[in-house]
């Protein structure tokens, strides 16, 4: 729908994850490899090395085995295009306590090294698309593995399979794959130059979104677009058209884009999950991409696909491909 490629936070990743070819040897060989590099998290957050604003969060394996001593290094993200072999470990409290945390939020250290948010990273594009997108990958495995360290068949424990790409279960063998929850975020429009937007209680003051939800068992995108819409703002939808998708690894979700023809006008929206819901007119939101609407109206970063929701209602783009 886009007449240039757009910038999503967290979907440049270009490694060649080949997790169908994996063998009982694919780590021991790319923990044995020259140019190894390491992504290491404590607490949720990446240690770095930083520089004003240059951030490098890749280690080799020499300088990576100072910080997490005898953390074991479970998963293979992939490989560069050159080759080069990319991990990702998650250092236990044991080994925190050890090398010492210091500082509070934004300004926090581990061992003398910097900690850094990955959504804060994106927000300020302060990493290429593709180590963002690796980094991505990386916490979407991490926290997935920390979720499935027991079988849901016999609630044995499982261990690592296949260099990160999937878990074994010790007692019956059986094999588990990474989650990833699917979920539907939409620009609803009326056709007429109008769009719909939302205010949920936990967003910064005066930004508002494109409504967005999970995907039920069972059920198709368009239907849980239009689902999605009716129990939050109370409108029907017809058309669906897909836009774009883009890996949210918070904790590992796959937001699916789409544009929404609201078939009716009129808004009952949900309390709970909204504070406020209403109709904006596509100069409206022109003024709030820009910065300058009347009420101070936020929109969300370009990292986020609401971002180039919005921004694409904006250019009249709303209808440019086929509905489903």
């Amino acid at each position: 729908m886009t007449d240039q490629p757009i910038r999503l936070g967290f979907a440049g990743n270009r490694l060649v994850r080949d997790g169908e070819t994996r063998g009982e040897a694919t780590l021991e060989e790319a923990l044995a490899h020259e140019d190894a590099g390491l992504y290491l998290q404590a607490d949720g957050l990446w240690l770095a090395r930083a520089a004003g604003e240059t951030v490098d969060a890749l280690f080799d394996l020499t300088a990576a085995r100072t910080i997490f001593g005898e953390t074991e290094i479970e998963i293979l993200l992939g490989h560069t295009a050159q080759g080069h072999p990319r991990l990702a470990a998650r250092l236990g409290a044991e080994r925190i306590a050890a090398l010492g945390l210091e500082g509070e939020g934004a300004e926090r250290r581990l061992g003398g090294l910097p900690m850094l948010d990955l959504r804060a990273l994106a927000m300020r594009a302060a990493l290429d698309a593709d180590t963002e997108g690796q980094l991505a990958q990386a916490a979407h495995l991490l926290n997935w593995h920390g979720s499935a360290r027991f079988c849901g068949r016999c609630g044995s424990p499982t261990v690592s399979d296949s260099a990160g790409f999937r878990r074994r279960c010790t007692a019956c063998d059986h094999m588990i794959f990474p989650r990833t929850d699917p979920v539907s975020i939409m620009l609803v429009h009326d056709g007429a130059g109008n769009c719909l937007l939302g205010r949920q209680p936990h967003f910064p003051e005066k930004m508002w979104s494109c409504l967005a939800g999970f995907i039920e068992a069972g059920e198709t995108i368009e239907d849980a677009v239009r689902r999605e819409t009716f129990e939050e703002a109370g409108l029907t939808v017809g058309a669906v058209a897909y836009h774009s998708s883009q890996p949210w690894p918070f904790p590992g979700s796959l937001m699916i884009g789409c544009m929404a023809h609201a078939l009716t006008q009129e808004i009952h929206f949900d309390g709970l999950e909204l504070e406020d819901c209403r109709w904006f007119s596509r100069e409206a939101a022109r003024a709030m991409l820009d910065g300058r609407h009347e009420e101070g109206i936020t929109l969300p970063a370009p990292f986020a696909i609401a971002h180039h929701l919005i921004r694409a209602f904006c250019e009249g783009k709303e209808g440019a491909i086929a509905a489903i």
